[in-house]
């Protein structure tokens, strides 16, 4: 879905490159999201049958523990399943929450696992959260040309560097996207036209406010699936304010011989690449192949929105915090991409920080990225921070023009200077 906005946003530039496209251009939602559906399907499958080629024995069930090495289900037909094993590895990940003290939340709203699922346009959508979650799904609404609003709290991707978090709603905001910062919905209502009213408290003004939309998302955040599993009654411990499970390094439980990994873990990072890793990891421990434990430290992810933020590292804040602000350098640059010029697409918010030990080889302990193709910048130069590459290592580095990634290998100019970081050309 993100792909179709950029599509979009592409129709536009194409135009400044000569190519002639008939307006005004129409985005059709059914075809959008049956295409969307069939690869969700063809994925799905796929693992099936590769579960099957490794003789892997699959159960279409809700299983939980009946004592420690007993799992029970029940199939859609009735019929009850039970599986005893040696271990037993939790998977089984989170699910989006809805906020219960708001009336009307569950009724009437929906989730991001709905939202690709809809066959018609949401039409007007109220989008309530500030998670990444939340961003990307505002971020290709708009794009697809729908009125779309963002209803926060508090302060955009909690956990992220908020510099760039500012930038990436800023540059929402530019592209169309509007926000309602702090206020928090009270209750949703359906109205005769099937149009759905949300009121409102908007903390700043101390005021309640209202508006009605074709559609309302939560995106308030994910729940750990295990609630259903038992997991008190055979002693695995989990957090009693998130209900995520309590693991050691070597992803086991309060029960040594039970298991977890990915978003129902606490203190994990809630991406699936990771959970991936992880899981590989402890199933070559599992069986003898290896000891390797999994390093969670540097993990590299991207924010898909408009404009793509992607980080590896620690954040300017978390640096600050562990090691003191007289102990941190850092690098930054604001830059315009080729692919923005002949388009006179704004490039306020194109912007990249890399956060150093102020030392004299200045390891990098942080790099983050706002641009095109943030995603595919941020993977490689992961691998260097990953191994522990510093600021004059990376000054060595040749870039590749003409390209985003290269501005990375140019960064000369720190905030601690004062200095303009606009990229000019020499």
């Amino acid at each position: 879905m993100h792909q179709a906005a950029l599509l979009g946003s592409a129709l536009k530039d194409a135009q400044h490159y000569g190519w002639n496209i008939s307006q005004p251009v129409h985005h059709t939602w059914s075809v959008m999201a049956q295409g969307v559906q069939n690869y969700v399907k063809s994925l799905n499958w796929g693992h099936r049958v590769q579960l099957q080629e490794k003789k892997v024995k699959y159960f279409n069930i809700k299983g939980s523990f009946s004592d420690p090495h007993t799992v029970r289900g029940v199939t859609k037909a009735g019929k009850e399943v039970v599986v005893t094993a040696d271990n037993v590895v939790i998977a089984t990940g989170g699910r989006p929450k809805y906020p219960t003290n708001v009336a009307g939340a569950l009724e009437y709203g929906i989730t991001s696992d709905d939202l690709f699922w809809l066959e018609k346009s949401p039409g007007k959508t109220l989008v309530v959260g500030a998670s990444y979650v939340s961003l990307e799904c505002a971020g290709f609404l708009t794009g697809i040309g729908l009125d779309t609003t963002v209803m926060m709290r508090s302060v955009p991707l909690r956990g992220f560097d908020q510099q760039m978090a500012s930038l990436v709603t800023e540059h929402m905001e530019s592209y169309g996207t509007k926000f309602l910062k702090r206020c928090f919905p009270t209750k949703v209502e359906k109205l005769e036209s099937n149009r759905l009213q949300v009121t409102w408290k908007n903390a700043d003004l101390d005021t309640e406010e209202t508006d009605s939309f074709d559609t309302v998302m939560w995106a308030v955040g994910r729940a750990p699936d295990t609630k259903t599993l038992n997991l008190e009654a055979v002693g695995v411990k989990t957090n009693s304010e998130t209900g995520k499970i309590i693991v050691d390094a070597s992803e086991a439980t309060s029960v040594p011989h039970i298991y977890a990994v990915g978003d129902i873990t606490e203190g994990r990072p809630e991406l699936t690449p990771t959970a991936i890793a992880a899981g590989k990891l402890l199933a070559q421990r599992l069986f003898g192949q290896s000891a390797e434990l999994m390093d969670y430290d540097n993990v590299p992810t991207t924010v898909f929105t408009p404009l793509e933020y992607g980080c590896v590292g620690l954040s300017e804040e978390a640096a600050v915090q562990r090691h003191g602000s007289d102990n941190i350098e850092v690098y930054h640059a604001y830059y315009k991409p080729l692919e923005f010029t002949v388009a006179e697409r704004d490039a306020t918010q194109c912007y990249i920080k890399m956060v150093c030990l102020r030392e004299r080889e200045q390891r990098i302990l942080g790099l983050h990225f706002i641009g095109p193709n943030a995603g595919e910048v941020i993977q490689g130069f992961a691998l260097g921070i990953k191994c522990g590459a510093t600021y004059a290592q990376m000054m060595k580095t040749v870039g590749i023009h003409p390209t985003c990634a290269e501005e990375v290998t140019k960064l000369q100019i720190t905030k601690r200077s004062g200095l303009d970081a606009t990229v000019t050309g020499c």
